[in-house]
């Protein structure tokens, strides 16, 4: 009964704190004259990523490596197939040319180096320092671009201030991470009690639980019009839960990758970000079809988990 109760907390915390995250963040973008797509990116992005952060390094501190890995392979995945496929199922997203050719390959990026580490079969201290530097790097270069004028959504709010934003973006960062961990600890161990295995915990329940930001905040910002900031944050946190979590975790415990992530999950995840780059490129936009069509996918995926 506490483990559902805990459920229930998280699914309600996630709410209120996606949608202050998601006002505040604008909010701010409009008084800085920084753009959403690169306020997604970055704050938001990299926001909502925490609870993954947070999940992933508590696993490897204890031993259990198969949910550390299957945390950040998992998220990714279920970001694209499920958050932006139903995101976009609602609401078509146009993607800017210079979004895709610049953090969308810096996406692809991650995605193979996290291919090469699963191959690999470890994450040791050099690779998470490497994993690290390229973050900096990319970050440098994200909030350089924030220097480009607002969308036009962005200039006709009237921004709050400056103390009220910054106070209610922290607000809504707290409030969705404690909500993501109340959502994953009851999650976990219900899971638990079923005698499911580490890893398929960590790829399914676990990863979709700290996804749950990203899902909430891409939701209520493509619905409030702000389509910059919801793909930009899918593509944040997807570079963010490579190059961040993975390097910091690994700084943190070295890990050893269980091989059954090599025989679908990485390839999954690869294919993911393939089609979203692809639908992307050819279209200019996501439209409502296309996110059924990542929708399957995902549903797709989880029944070959589930039945393999």
């Amino acid at each position: 009964m506490i483990d559902f109760l805990l459920i229930a907390t998280g699914f309600a915390g996630l709410l209120l704190g996606g949608n202050w995250l998601v006002n505040c963040a604008v909010g701010l973008a409009t008084r800085w004259g920084v753009s959403p797509l690169v306020i997604g990116l970055t704050l938001v992005g990299f926001g909502t990523s925490m609870p993954e952060l947070v999940t992933s390094v508590q696993a490897a501190l204890a031993g259990s490596a198969g949910i550390a890995m299957g945390n950040v392979i998992g998220s990714n995945i279920a970001n694209i197939l499920l958050i932006l496929g139903l995101t976009c199922a609602l609401s078509p997203i146009a993607v800017a040319r210079g979004t895709l050719r610049r953090d969308g390959m810096v996406m692809l990026g991650a995605t193979f180096a996290t291919f090469a580490l699963v191959l690999f079969g470890t994450v040791s201290r050099p690779m998470g320092l490497l994993l690290i530097s390229g973050l900096a790097l990319y970050l440098v270069s994200a909030l350089r671009r924030g220097d480009d004028a607002a969308s036009q959504e962005a200039e006709a709010l009237a921004p709050p201030p400056l103390w009220r934003g910054a106070l209610g973006l922290l607000l809504g960062l707290i409030v969705t991470i404690l909500a993501a961990r109340a959502l994953v600890a009851g999650a976990v161990s219900v899971a638990a009690a079923w005698g499911v295995s580490e890893a398929l915990i960590g790829v399914t329940i676990v990863a979709v639980g700290t996804s749950l930001p990203e899902l909430v905040t891409s939701i209520i910002a493509a619905r409030k019009g702000q389509a910059d900031m919801a793909f930009g944050n899918i593509i944040g946190s997807n570079i963010f839960n490579v190059l961040g979590i993975l390097g910091v975790t690994a700084l943190v415990r070295p890990m050893e990758v269980p091989a059954q992530f090599a025989s679908l999950d990485i390839w999954v995840m690869t294919a993911a970000a393939l089609a979203v780059l692809f639908m992307g490129t050819t279209g200019r936009r996501i439209s409502r079809g296309e996110g059924a069509a990542l929708l399957a996918g995902y549903i797709a995926y989880t029944g070959l988990l589930i039945h393999g």
